[in-house]
């Protein structure tokens, strides 16, 4: 047992090195070299580049690291350690590849670039958060004032991010600071879609007078489980159960064929649901 805790300790290490790697990535190669602005810690240490001359991962371990101690002091001593790898590691990847990057441009095209960073880095931080860790950071303050004062956290990053953008406005021309915007939505997309890759799954309701062979073909054939829920038809008062089960993308044409064939007049409401608990899903399937 301590073994198998230890490996899956050591496999939530990797993935947070691995998240802010790439997140070393998108900065180093991509907004760097094309003078991109973007939010977060990156965008303050841009800013503080700028106006007095700070290299930027330099800047990023000190805030990182007054950061952590600020979570550690308000937020408890188990979210700083979900953050400590983070905090350390991320500024000193980054100077590595910015030193072994050099002046490499891999491309000229700001539009490519803005994509291409916006991929990295919200691939990077979904990685890190779907480890139940976070990039440190400027991810702090909107938690240390969600706890003491209410705030919402994610309108608050939305808020800093926005704020940090306008303080590039001192150095950066009009064009940028509409990258920096793009930047910053398409890596929120991105993270969004990072954080529920692989738990998004299809709910199918169905109302037939078939039901019953219908639950029983879905639970020998599609290995799924079923719920019946207890309705009654709006205009001809018939007693009716109506069928409710969750698949995934690939098994809906399978279950959609199954339906067809034994009631073609079946009523079917089909609608995706972002995130599915439980037994046959994210816990191993039991058979009575």
């Amino acid at each position: 047992m301590q073994k198998i805790k230890m490996l899956k300790n050591m496999n939530n290490l990797l993935w947070i090195l691995a998240g802010n790697t790439l997140y070393a990535l998108g900065v180093a190669l991509f907004i760097l070299p094309a003078g991109l602005i973007t939010g977060g810690t990156t965008g303050l240490a841009l800013f503080f580049r700028f106006q007095f001359h700070i290299p930027i991962s330099g800047f990023v371990l000190i805030f990182n690291v007054a950061m952590f101690l600020t979570g550690l002091a308000v937020l408890g001593k188990r979210f700083a350690l979900t953050t400590l790898v983070s905090t350390f590691y991320y500024p000193i990847i980054l100077g590595i590849i910015q030193r072994l990057a050099g002046s490499m441009v891999l491309t000229q095209d700001r539009l490519l670039a803005t994509v291409y960073a916006g991929i990295l880095i919200g691939i990077g931080i979904g990685v890190v958060i779907r480890q139940g860790a976070s990039t440190g950071g400027m991810d702090i303050p909107p938690l240390v004032l969600n706890k003491k004062l209410g705030f919402p956290i994610s309108a608050t990053m939305y808020a800093f991010d926005f704020l940090i953008l306008l303080s590039q406005m001192l150095f950066a021309d009009q064009e940028q600071v509409l990258y920096g915007i793009l930047l910053v939505m398409i890596y929120t997309v991105i993270l969004d879609k990072v954080l529920l890759f692989g738990s998004a799954r299809t709910q199918v309701k169905i109302v037939s007078r078939s039901y019953q062979e219908i639950h029983k073909r879905i639970l020998q054939d599609l290995d799924r489980g079923v719920t019946l829920l207890h309705a009654q038809t709006g205009y001809c008062h018939i007693e009716n159960d109506v069928i409710l089960t969750v698949v995934s993308n690939r098994e809906l044409s399978r279950l959609n064929r199954l339906v067809q064939e034994l009631d073609p007049d079946a009523f079917m409401i089909v609608s995706q649901v972002k995130e599915v608990k439980g037994r046959g899903f994210t816990k191993k399937k039991e058979y009575r």
